[in-house]
């Protein structure tokens, strides 16, 4: 089995965003957000040619110090975007955005790294910041979708404790629909990558339930930290 994979052409890359100019159409023929839409994918493409430098960079230097700034800054850019939802709450929110997806996505971080993959050095940047990215960004949807639908439902008038659960609940849809779906009607990234690039199926089968495990809990854990630190704010404006 061939294990290296090969290098897309940027001609073939091209090609991936057909679908991407249908979706775009449509939601300009349907006077939706296209333009915000545009604004995503060129974001996207910036930020992602960006970070193959960046990264480039932090796995030649491999010092403690800058991965864990890495860290820190994935944290507050995520804790921020998570509050997008909520825009007219957001900045009396984002301590407790942080503070839970620091709970939740570091517990769950440290665990992974140091006591399933057993990292040596325990910052290994080639393991510590992609995990460090599935985690934090399921923490962040996650809690993303708790504050929207939490401050629906205060702003409809509903106890907060059954806010709170419902907010829970449903925050958790995606994560939960993942679990469901996977091996079944998906192959997810880490699974999908390790495989292409020649690696036992049984043995990336053995790190996609890591990867599960770890975004349902981190995401969980940084959710629930969320709500009951943010009760105050909600409860005291409702």
């Amino acid at each position: 089995m061939n294990h290296s994979l090969q290098t897309i052409p940027l001609i073939n890359l091209a090609f991936a965003f057909i679908p991407v100019a249908i979706t775009l159409l449509i939601l300009y023929r349907w006077s939706l957000q296209a333009k915000n839409a545009v604004y995503a994918v060129v974001r996207m493409l910036v930020q992602l040619l960006l970070i193959g430098y960046v990264l480039a960079y932090i796995f030649e230097v491999n010092h403690a110090a800058i991965i864990l700034l890495i860290l820190l800054i994935m944290i507050l850019a995520s804790s921020w975007i998570a509050l997008r939802t909520v825009e007219s709450r957001r900045h009396a929110l984002f301590k407790y955005a942080f503070v839970s997806i620091v709970i939740g996505g570091g517990l769950t971080l440290a665990l992974v790294t140091q006591l399933v993959l057993t990292l040596d050095p325990w910052y290994a940047p080639q393991a510590v910041i992609p995990l460090a990215g599935m985690i934090f960004a399921n923490a962040m949807n996650s809690v993303s979708l708790a504050a929207e639908r939490l401050n629906a439902e205060i702003e409809r008038g509903a106890e907060y404790c059954k806010a709170r659960n419902i907010a829970l609940q449903s925050s958790l849809i995606p994560v939960m629909n993942a679990l469901f779906a996977v091996g079944l009607v998906s192959l997810p990234g880490m699974m999908t990558g390790q495989i292409l690039s020649g690696v036992s199926p049984l043995v990336a089968a053995r790190y996609q339930i890591m990867v599960m495990l770890m975004i349902f809990g981190a995401a969980g854990i940084a959710t629930a930290c969320f709500l009951v630190l943010s009760r105050k704010v909600f409860v005291k404006e409702d």
